[in-house]
């Protein structure tokens, strides 16, 4: 039996849990439950316990292993629950090692001392059509909200053979579309000889792949945009238009408080360069409500900053103090006054997704079907097909409609 891999938070995540898989199953485990924790707020973690004492009640005979951000951090949090029988650290679980039988309960090194990346070589993807693909790991920075440096540790990036070689595997095995994912994509390079930026890994990895159609970035840095990626979205229509942006905040004082390295009017002119570049684009963001002293004006330029791009994804997180962190250490904004404000920005942001998915209406769009006549658009709009439809495939459909906030479209003959 293949381990059962439950995968709370990012794309990255999602990336290793198949990794997980993989290992596990080379390593011929019995009956396993991994949970692939994240710690970016206080509620993920909460789910995460919550579903783990389900899964034990369910299936009292399972081994349960918690692994992830939440258990790189805190082990010890997790050791304690009756229910689960091992905990794995984040560099751990890509390794061999940690699915062999008879591990020890407890693996998870110093993650602030992890140099290099494992990166088991994946031929699937769960039969999804978008397949994502690490790129690197880690972060330098020290955003004062921010705990996951220490869930996933330093920089390391993925040398670029490696990601070609990743990529080509997973078209071979039906992959409609790549995702570059990781921790802080824009810093990958950082580390290798030469230096080279995101921007020229983007570049030779559609050379070497022609057979590659659709290619997405996961989420982006505003500063770290360098001259390639400005190029690359001009002029290379196998690179997505469409960029998923790490704002947090549209009040220049709480970017600051934030320890961000933009300003509101950063992101603005970055939104308006790419438009100009590329004029079909649409823009996602991660954004924080109630980050430590916001007040309803500094609350009311985020809202701003969505009508102002616009922001068509949004990402919404009411803050959530974790401890060791700088931000947790500053006067904090009332618990129910973030969720509020947490509402009004998810308000915003379907107002301005229903907008854009208004826009499409009559147009053709190239869609990447994953299943049940389900597909993205390339901006990343969800689109229900009325038509033949193969999981895997890209297909070109007419846009009739927008329903529960779908679009939906009729395919063309091919």
């Amino acid at each position: 039996m293949t381990a059962e891999i439950v995968t709370f938070g990012c794309r990255l995540n999602a990336w290793e849990s198949e990794a997980m898989r993989l290992l596990a199953a080379e390593a011929g485990t019995d009956e396993i439950l991994v949970f692939n924790t994240c710690a970016v707020t206080a509620e993920a973690e909460r789910q995460a316990r919550q579903a783990i004492r389900k899964a034990r009640r369910e299936r009292p005979g399972a081994e349960i292993v918690v692994t992830g951000c939440a258990a790189q951090i805190a082990p010890e949090r997790w050791l304690t629950m009756k229910e689960v029988d091992r905990v794995v650290g984040n560099a751990e679980k890509l390794t061999a090692r940690a699915w062999t039988p008879n591990a020890p309960p407890a693996l998870v090194d110093d993650i602030m001392s992890a140099r290099d990346t494992p990166s088991p070589l994946l031929d699937g993807f769960s039969g999804r059509a978008r397949a994502f693909v690490q790129i690197q790991q880690g972060c330098d920075h020290r955003c004062t909200f921010c705990i996951i440096p220490y869930g996933r540790g330093p920089n390391r990036s993925v040398p670029l053979g490696r990601i070609v070689e990743q990529a080509r595997r997973l078209l071979e095995a039906g992959a409609a579309e790549i995702v570059l994912t990781g921790v802080d994509i824009a810093s990958w390079g950082a580390d290798l000889p030469g230096a080279p930026r995101l921007g020229q890994a983007v570049r030779r990895l559609l050379a070497r792949l022609p057979e590659l159609r659709r290619l997405r970035l996961s989420s982006v840095d505003p500063a770290a945009m360098d001259d390639d990626l400005f190029a690359l979205l001009a002029g290379e229509p196998r690179l997505m238009p469409h960029l998923h942006l790490s704002i947090q905040a549209g009040d220049d004082l709480v970017l600051k408080r934030m320890k961000r390295r933009h300003l509101s009017s950063d992101v603005i002119a970055l939104c308006e360069r790419l438009r100009s570049l590329r004029p079909e684009i649409a823009f996602g963001a991660d954004l924080i409500a109630g980050f430590p002293t916001e007040t309803e004006a500094m609350f009311a330029r985020s809202l701003d900053l969505v009508e102002a791009c616009p922001l068509t994804w949004l990402h919404v997180f009411p803050y959530s103090p974790r401890h060791g962190t700088p931000a947790a250490r500053m006067p904090q904004v009332p618990a129910p006054l973030r969720r509020e404000r947490a509402r009004r920005l998810r308000v915003a942001g379907a107002s301005a997704a229903g907008r854009f998915l208004e826009s499409r209406v009559g147009l053709t769009e190239r869609i990447a079907v994953e299943s049940g006549r389900v597909g993205r658009t390339e901006q990343f709009a969800t689109a229900v097909l009325q038509g033949p439809a193969r999981p895997g495939s890209v297909r070109e459909a007419r846009v009739h409609r927008v329903e529960a906030g779908r679009l939906v479209a009729e395919v063309l003959a091919a």
